[in-house]
């Protein structure tokens, strides 16, 4: 596991759009694995304005997300695919037909589900998994549990997600209470992860994510098994990793 210290949360963003960056460069056909919420923002930012200098070309790269939300449309301003179009994919030439994201209107899980991984295993795999990181040490929608879920799932999400989400929505009865997501296995079978973190609210869970002992209790855990992995995190996220 590589650790990398940012200065800020700019800083953080910077660094792992270098590293996408070097990925795309290095394999242009290559599949990336996406990531939504607010700390992924900053990092396609940046590839946008790499793309836009000339720098990257996307035209040959496929995507494939971590999760959606179970009932929300794709033109719904809080879905998960109208995100990441309105983020990265409108701003860059990836073509669209590449881009993988779970289906929230498909009300059968287990065919959901059951899609999501033959789409996953036909892309060839993951080559890079962009991760952030929940409060509770949940990546993608896999929530503390007792055991880790393999392949993509329908999650029931736990309060303290629920809780978190409620910003991006007019009410906390708004946001959707299941979701479907890349399971746990599924994720580190990924060939290179790369996790980033900001802010002082997650130096605790970080601290237990890197320190810790491997539990699906925390399930970013799981990422200290992995051959792979880069975290990149800003000097508030690490503030509790002498402590």
């Amino acid at each position: 596991m590589k650790l990398y210290q940012a200065k800020d949360y700019k800083d953080m963003s910077r660094i792992a759009a270098n590293i996408i960056a070097a990925q795309v460069t290095l394999k242009p056909d290559c599949v990336l694995g996406l990531a939504t919420g607010s700390t992924p923002i900053g990092t396609y930012q940046e590839l946008i304005s790499k793309y836009r200098n000339g720098d990257l070309d996307f035209s040959q790269v496929t995507s494939a997300n971590l999760d959606e939300y179970r009932g929300l449309p794709r033109d719904n301003d809080q879905s998960y695919y109208y995100f990441m179009y309105n983020n990265l994919f409108k701003d860059i030439n990836i073509d669209l037909k590449n881009t993988n994201i779970p289906d929230g209107t498909e009300p059968d899980s287990d065919k959901e589900c059951s899609r999501y991984d033959s789409v996953i295993k036909e892309i060839g795999g993951v080559d890079l998994q962009l991760l952030g990181l929940g409060h509770n040490g949940h990546i993608g929608f896999n929530e503390p549990a007792e055991a880790f879920d393999k392949g993509t799932h329908c999650v029931d999400l736990t309060e303290s997600t629920i809780e978190a989400n409620k910003r991006f929505f007019a009410s906390i009865e708004d946001v959707p209470k299941q979701a479907y997501t890349m399971g746990i296995q599924t994720i580190m079978m990924a060939r290179k992860i790369l996790l980033i973190v900001n802010g002082e609210d997650k130096a605790p869970i970080l601290r237990e994510v890197l320190c810790g002992p491997v539990t699906p209790h925390v399930p970013a855990s799981i990422l200290q098994m992995h051959p792979d992995v880069i975290v990149v995190a800003d000097e508030a996220a690490l503030s509790k990793m002498d402590k």
